[in-house]
């Protein structure tokens, strides 16, 4: 037993020394593949100048719109001339009233004028004799007195009779409601035989067919909009409608801390008045920190990029602007001059190892043929 273990003795520390020469050999490999890392290119944060703007959404309501309704109460409608989104113009009767009782008010009022215009007819007459009679000494002054007084009794009941009678017009002219503007009938509340009540709202007019864009901006965006700067929506069929800021809001709300932007929507194009939309505020140009792109990726829900830095792909969440021209401005969350990834970053998660490389030009297109397929040849 002494001799055997003797003799295997040399030929298993040949082995292991082998068997050790290998695993130095599998570790630097491992070692290399880990240090080498998946390969992509970046793209320093640069400052450039980009068309600025603001993303919100709002509803779409109209510039104005009025409510209307008659001021009688206890009437029955006898007709509604107009239905919903209908086009009227200023003038047109909407809807009409039961006025039997309002015009017999009216015949009695005219009749009591024709009578005290009568009566003052007489009392004018009745003057001028008496004047000529006193011019002969015929009648007393004190009877002349008496004649003028009755004229101008009479006179005065012209002027009450006469107010009667507008006032009874009036009431009249209330049974019947006219458009007072041109517009678009929103809403119709009111059926015909419905006895209603003054006040109360029967149809809805927007003011010339105008509508408006509203959108609430946060406090720090509020102060980049201006009255003038273009919007532009998008409806739900992907078209573009272009508007224009008319007002901004002096302040902002204390406890939501926002405001609102008001756009004027001059061309419309179909859009209907409570449509929620996103819209985009131009505020002009400004030079700003950007990144391609390409290097945004979205990370449980954030913007975000990965910075290179030592080898080691570093995520960065960011906080996004406008995007212009394949660029994307960065609000904060980088300093200028960071080198990002551009291509690849979709494939990494924070603390990878990373090999940057030089992106590759584009192929230069193959040379053409000549006309009949030969090659030129030296002469």
């Amino acid at each position: 037993m002494s001799v055997s273990f003797r003799m295997w003795l040399p030929l298993a520390s040949l082995c292991l020394a082998l068997a050790g020469c290998g695993g130095d050999d599998n570790a630097e490999d491992a070692g290399a593949n880990a240090t080498a890392g998946m390969a992509v290119t970046t793209a320093p944060v640069v400052r450039r100048e980009l068309a600025s703007g603001v993303t919100a959404s709002g509803p779409v309501t109209p510039v104005e719109e009025m409510q209307l309704g008659v001021e009688l109460s206890g009437l029955r409608v006898t007709s509604v001339n107009v239905d919903e989104g209908e086009e009227v113009d200023r003038g047109d009767v909407l809807l009409t009233l039961d006025a039997r009782t309002l015009e017999s008010d009216l015949a009695q009022a005219q009749a009591a004028l024709r009578e005290a215009e009568a009566g003052a007819s007489l009392a004018r007459s009745n003057l001028a004799r008496g004047e000529q009679l006193a011019s002969g000494q015929y009648i007393s002054a004190s009877a002349l007195d008496e004649l003028r007084a009755a004229r101008t009794q009479a006179e005065a009941r012209v002027g009450t009779a006469r107010a009667a009678r507008d006032a009874s017009q009036l009431r009249r002219d209330f049974a019947t409601l006219r458009a007072p503007a041109d517009g678009i009938i929103s809403a119709r509340l009111v059926q015909p035989g419905q006895v209603v009540a003054a006040g109360s709202e029967l149809l809805r007019l927007i003011k010339d067919g105008e509508l408006e864009w509203r959108a609430e901006l946060p406090a720090e965006d509020l102060g980049d909009v201006n009255p003038g700067d273009r919007v532009e929506l998008r409806d739900r069929d992907g078209g573009a409608v272009v508007g224009t800021v008319r007002a901004v809001s002096p302040g902002v709300d204390a406890a939501s801390r926002t405001g609102t932007v008001f756009a004027d929507l001059p061309e419309p194009a179909g859009l209907q008045p409570g449509t929620y939309l996103e819209g985009r505020i131009s505020t002009g140009l400004a030079t700003v920190p950007v990144v391609p792109v390409s290097a945004v990726v979205l990370r449980d829900g954030f913007p975000s990029v990965f910075v290179v830095e030592d080898g080691v792909a570093r995520m960065a969440r960011i906080e996004r602007g406008a995007t212009d021209h394949g660029f994307v401005e960065v609000r904060g969350g980088l300093e200028p001059g960071a080198q990002v990834v551009t291509r690849g970053a979709g494939f990494l998660a924070d603390g990878d190892p990373v090999r940057v490389v030089e992106e590759k030009p584009a192929p230069a297109p193959a040379a053409a043929d000549t006309a009949d397929g030969d090659t030129a040849s030296t002469p």
